[in-house]
């Protein structure tokens, strides 16, 4: 007995096969493919529709016109262009590769970064939060593993303490378990109630602020080395034609943050020593021969261990909370002779995270709402559940916020009276857990953009079409929606997207093993 053929037909319910074999069943299939193509591996491309019209760039003159009534499927297919892995993979992998860029051009220089700046002192910085109760954590004293991303040594018992008791509350202040890697403990408070959530969201939400302050703190730890050993100051004449005395040197940096499993952020920063260039303040230069990478290791545990910064008050704290920056802060070099940092390492280590958001904590949420934050926080719940709850409720609006029209009087948890409102961030990021800060920043003359590099990649586009070259493409468009229209074009514009992908790393690795062999003959 055959099987009967199930036919697709548009608002038929069918299941995603018979979708594939509808698609792919038409004669316009091939030139679907191509039309997708630019937003091929998206989980939810842009749908627009609109007009698109061909320019001559030297005359102004419309030589062609499209609407996308005429395209397959109506409509135009533009990537989403999110970065977090979590919401849309192929486009977190574009984005990954443009940190990667970002990070590695200010360490070897290239994409109009001069390669000297590969000379220039530079170290890789760890900067944690301070401790805000005791959690499970994960320790191997030891590491006799060769991969850490597969390490299987065996750890420390989490909290081994013979007399520790019991808390407050009643709980166990003790863990003597050895935690695997993927134990769903790690990071949790040994007692929910003992611990600080309404601190941690707080250092969160003024995390970045404590780092900028940080970074003004050793630059004026080098200015004062400068002073103390005789190098002058260096005479800038600004844009304006203004004359400025500036120090010798300054730090510029490349920082990532990433989302510990307790939910509190920690930075990983690149800090490179440049010199100022009196002629071109803007140029990349060493920085003076009597200021090493020492001095900058030493500018930077001083700075860490004596900034601070203390919070407005706040009706539930008067006196504010104290933001500092907790004790493990680790300075590595790179390019040292062991070889266990190199450029590419920590490149790939801070563009890896540049993609991800609160993915550690075994959770990841979208904006919270009036009507949808009662779903996710809870004062009395689990640990996320109390974080959330934390920022909804320290970022209630103020009076003059009411007044303005700028939030709501029958908010749940009452209203503040300091005026302005600090705190006022704390629920638009309640879905970060307090953090609003850009998890890949940099100084402005570290590298190179994200926008030049997307700026390059385009234009590199055009120049493939050689009929492109000298016209202009002016669209008129408007957002109808996101997604696919079926989770079969889903499948068949994501498979494309990977055998295209899987062809560009082959024939990266030939050209490489091609250059390789070339070099071994001369």
């Amino acid at each position: 007995m055959s099987t009967p053929l199930t036919i697709y037909r548009p608002g038929l319910a069918v299941g995603r096969d018979a979708q594939v074999l509808h698609r792919a069943a038409t004669p316009e299939f091939t030139g679907w493919l191509e039309h997708t193509r630019p937003a091929g591996g998206c989980a939810r491309p842009v749908r627009l529709t609109g007009t698109i019209a061909a320019v001559e760039r030297d005359t102004g003159r419309i030589i062609g016109q499209l609407h996308t009534d005429e395209l397959p499927d109506r409509t135009l297919y533009k990537a989403c262009g999110n970065r977090r892995e979590s919401v849309c993979p192929d486009c977190a992998w574009v984005y990954r590769g443009d940190a990667y860029q970002v990070v590695c051009r200010g360490l070897t220089g290239g994409k109009g970064v001069p390669a000297s700046v590969g000379q220039h002192p530079v170290v890789f910085a760890t900067f944690t939060a301070p401790s805000f109760g005791p959690v499970h954590h994960r320790h191997v004293p030891r590491h006799t593993c060769r991969s850490r991303q597969r390490c299987d040594c065996r750890p420390a018992p989490c909290r081994a303490r013979g007399n520790a008791g019991t808390c407050s509350h009643g709980q166990p202040a003790a863990c003597f378990a050895r935690h695997d890697a993927d134990d769903p403990r790690l990071g949790q408070p040994l007692c929910l109630d003992c611990y600080d959530h309404d601190h941690q969201v707080v250092w969160n939400s003024f995390s970045g602020e404590l780092w900028r302050r940080t970074k003004q703190a050793f630059e004026r730890h080098l200015a004062a080395l400068c002073r103390r050993r005789g190098i002058p100051l260096v005479r800038v004449v600004t844009a304006s034609g203004k004359v400025r005395w500036v120090p010798p040197v300054r730090v510029s940096h490349g920082k990532v943050a990433e989302m510990q499993r307790r939910a509190a952020v920690h930075f990983h920063c690149l800090l490179r020593l440049d010199g100022v260039d009196p002629d071109d303040p803007d140029a990349l230069v060493p920085p003076p021969a009597g200021i090493t990478v020492d001095d900058l290791e030493d500018a930077i545990r001083v700075a860490a261990s004596r900034i601070t910064v203390t919070t407005p008050a706040h009706p539930n704290r008067i006196q504010g909370w104290l933001i500092a920056w907790g004790e493990q802060i680790d300075v590595r070099r790179i390019n040292t002779a062991s070889g266990e940092l190199t450029d590419g390492k920590v490149a790939a280590y801070l563009a890896k995270y540049a993609t991800k958001a609160t993915e550690a904590t075994g959770h990841s949420f979208t904006r919270f709402t009036q009507a949808t934050i009662d779903d996710y926080a809870d004062p009395e719940g689990e640990h996320l559940a109390r974080l959330i709850d934390a920022c909804w409720h320290l970022g209630r609006p103020t009076s003059t916020d009411i007044a303005s029209g700028a939030a709501t009087a029958d908010d749940r948890q009452g209203i503040l009276d300091t005026k302005p409102n600090a705190y006022a961030g704390l629920r638009r990021w309640a879905h970060m857990l307090g953090f609003g800060g850009h998890f890949l920043t940099k100084a402005r003359r570290y590298s190179v953009t994200f926008g030049l590099l997307r700026d390059t990649r385009a234009t590199y586009r055009r120049a493939e079409d050689e009929e492109a070259a000298d016209t202009v493409t002016v669209g008129v468009l408007t957002y109808i929606g996101s997604g696919w229209l079926t989770e079969g074009d889903a499948l068949l514009a994501n498979t494309a997207a990977r055998r295209r992908r899987e062809s560009r790393r082959i024939g990266r690795e030939e050209l490489a093993h091609e250059a390789w062999l070339l070099g071994a003959a001369a």
